[in-house]
């Protein structure tokens, strides 16, 4: 028979000794595990087990404590008395708690101290008052934060004319020219040189201007163009041409003696006054400051001619007053001079240039005009001008 292992022959020792002692072999297992453990070897302490008694007592305890704190009052209870149970059906969770009545509570509390009434269940939106802070101060008014500025007298007016203003007046050049002029040094005003932009004189002064100024002048040019149909004579709306595009080398008329057309002759140059889009005839293109102004200044008084094709039914009395009596955007027109060459024909002579100004001048006594033609500005006609095509102003003709 094999021989029993350690640990049966030291169970088998166990059971012996129990039964010699009359003591029960579960008792001496109890007794067993309810001595000290060995120290380990090696790492922390071991650690104790609990029982299965002994954890449903701690858990009892645990809830006797949380029970009796519970019963207690709470510190931030405000005001509520601490020998009232606490009720924890009184109030939702979510309510706000009221504030503390008035010697209830703790008397010697600054939150009791500082707390008012109000009904129970209301909510105090209103702001809360420190009493420990000093009062803000209210911010002063605009007239105290800054001190009120003495009004200055206004000083004299300055004396003098511009230059420039003089200078186009006198038909020098125009004030764009002479701005420039004066900026490289070209002007003299009694003898002294000027290069100040905004400088003023003696409208009486004298003005000359260097060979320099009247080179630059010489190269300026004016074309006499007959506008079709469909071009704009200013800046090129959408789906528009400009007129400006008709002035090539094979659209200019040949002229005896005239200038031979260069590409840089159109560097600058502008038209000088308008014709619309549905409007035909002659049309000004120059770079010269002085034939702008007299054309388009405000002081221009040259005539513009046009023979007008009308349709509709003339009001009575209409005649008249496109001759005078007319206003257009709230002013009053310059008198002009209209005859009625036909029913559908009519013939102007315009000393201003406003806006489609014919065209609105008949609406207004009833007519529609289809059809515009500009024959005449100034001195200078259209003639036998081919429609597109253009020639120079020669030297002999003036506007």
């Amino acid at each position: 028979m094999l021989a029993k292992r350690p640990a049966a022959r030291v169970a088998d020792a166990g059971e012996k000794l129990a039964g010699t002692l009359g003591v029960n072999k579960a008792a001496v297992d109890r007794e067993a595990c309810e001595k000290p453990p060995r120290k380990p070897l090696r790492g922390g302490p071991p650690r104790v087990r609990q029982t299965l008694q002994e954890k449903q007592e701690a858990e009892a305890k645990a809830r006797a404590e949380r029970a009796q704190r519970e019963e207690r009052p709470r510190d931030d209870m405000r005001g509520k008395s601490r020998d009232k149970p606490y009720d924890k059906s009184a109030k939702p969770r979510d309510e706000r708690r009221s504030a503390p009545v008035r010697g209830e509570g703790k008397a010697d509390s600054p939150w009791a101290r500082a707390a008012t009434p109000r009904p129970e269940g209301r909510r105090d939106d209103s702001p809360r008052v420190r009493t420990d802070r000093p009062p803000r101060r209210e911010p002063r008014s605009e007239s105290e934060s800054r001190p009120v500025q003495p009004v200055r007298p206004a000083g004299p007016p300055p004396e003098g004319v511009r230059l420039s203003k003089v200078m186009s007046e006198r038909g020098l050049c125009s004030r764009r020219e002479a701005d420039l002029w004066i900026e490289r040094g070209w002007v003299y005003v009694n003898g002294e040189q000027v290069a100040e932009l905004g400088s003023r004189i003696d409208p009486n002064a004298e003005i000359t201007v260097s060979q320099e100024a009247k080179k630059d002048q010489a190269k300026a040019v004016t074309i006499l163009l007959h506008k079709p149909v469909g071009y704009v004579s200013g800046q090129p709306e959408p789906g528009s041409v400009p007129a400006v595009t008709l002035i090539t080398a094979e659209s200019q008329v040949p002229q005896s003696g005239g200038p031979e057309f260069k590409p840089w002759m159109l560097r600058g140059l502008a038209p000088a006054g308008r014709l619309d889009v549905d409007s035909t005839g002659l049309l000004v293109l120059t770079s010269d400051g002085r034939v702008a102004k007299r054309l388009i200044g405000e002081d221009s008084d040259a005539e513009k001619e046009y023979l007008v094709r009308v349709s509709g039914e003339m009001i009575k009395g209409g005649l008249d007053l496109l001759r005078h009596g007319l206003e257009l955007d709230g002013k009053p027109l310059k008198p002009a001079w209209v005859k009625q060459l036909n029913e559908d024909q009519l013939h102007f002579i315009l000393k201003e240039g406003k806006k489609r100004q014919i065209r609105r001048m008949c609406e207004l006594v009833g007519l529609k005009v289809i059809g515009l033609k500009r024959v005449r500005i100034g001195r200078i006609r259209l003639g036998d001008l081919p429609m597109g095509q253009w020639r120079f102003l020669r030297e002999d003709e003036a506007f």
